[in-house]
């Protein structure tokens, strides 16, 4: 278990959603947080409200795609609150849409935030943590759509699947250390990503309009009309906090917020086992594989302890 009171945690998009739930559940807990965000109304709002609290929570404007503002956020941190000790890749844009008719514009800006805003965390912040060398952990928010794919969803899935997978990696060369790495797969959770998506798009990765569908899109389409559904039954930023609190205190790999997710992890994971050939392995070549350390077997899944209780 790591003891999180009076550490520091750095949580990007940190100003509302569930970076916002992070920054509570964690202060709650005792430790000083840093919320970095590119929307400065945002961090005013949220600072607003925490003003209102006793908690240590400090601000700080971040572009995460900014390699330089990277530098200066983790010295303004630093000189704020000391060591950072847990640190949320949180920030990311929710670009939905069929990989049929999507552009460039819209690639560049889904990988240039959801996967490059957490490479330029990484190497700004993992080395500073490093070298202080106390426990701490490093948490990259995936989505339920980075171990399923979701139709429609593409860029963010491969967004979202390679940050997963980056943080997986993470963990294995992180053994030996004072850190952990964590994935976090949120479900559906009231925030308002879709708003906060148009509004930090940058003008140069705007599209001038939207390109028409093309002829085999309306038949591959489903024409059923889709069921209604009701917002409020989405997971509050406030319970998602907890759950990530919780994963970070436990350690874990792996910090899911929904049960109901269950079965379509079965499928996917039985899908990839179907797939295997059915035949004997070949010992010469198993031995060869087996020299690349990890690519074989993996040990850090073997650390991922179940859940026995209710939050």
């Amino acid at each position: 278990m790591l003891d999180v009171s009076g550490k520091t945690a750095f949580i990007t998009g940190g100003a509302s959603g569930m970076g916002w739930g992070m920054a509570k559940a964690f202060g709650e807990a005792g430790m000083k947080v840093i919320i970095a965000d590119i929307r400065q109304d945002a961090l005013d709002q949220a600072m607003e409200g925490f003003s209102k609290t006793n908690l240590a929570v400090h601000s700080i404007l971040l572009d995460v795609t900014s390699r330089e503002g990277w530098a200066r956020a983790a010295d303004e941190a630093e000189e704020r609150f000391g060591n950072i000790h847990v640190l949320a890749l949180n920030a990311g844009v929710g670009t939905g849409g069929s990989m049929l008719t999507a552009t460039y514009k819209d690639w560049d800006f889904n990988m240039s935030v959801n996967v490059g805003g957490v490479v330029n965390g990484l190497v700004t912040m993992l080395p500073r943590m490093l070298a202080h060398g106390e426990e701490g952990q490093l948490v990259v928010t995936s989505s339920t759509g980075g171990f399923s794919a979701v139709g429609g969803a593409g860029l963010y899935c491969a967004a979202k699947y390679c940050v997963a997978g980056m943080f997986e990696s993470l963990a294995t060369d992180l053994r030996g250390t004072a850190l952990g790495a964590s994935v976090f797969f949120p479900g559906p959770v009231q925030t308002q990503l879709g708003i906060s998506t148009q509004a930090t798009r940058p003008e140069h990765l705007r599209n001038e309009a939207p390109p028409p569908p093309p002829a085999s899109v309306g038949a591959q389409q489903d024409k059923r009309p889709a069921p209604g559904f009701d917002p409020s039954l989405f997971m509050t930023s406030e319970e998602v906090g907890q759950r990530v609190l919780r994963g970070i205190r436990r350690r874990d790999l792996f910090i899911m917020t929904h049960p109901e997710f269950t079965k379509g992890i079965e499928a996917r994971n039985n899908a990839l086992l179907r797939a295997i050939p059915v035949e004997a392995p070949n010992e010469a070549r198993a031995n060869l594989v087996a020299q690349f350390g990890t690519l074989m077997y993996n040990p850090i899944y073997d650390g991922q302890q179940p859940l026995d209780e209710p939050l």
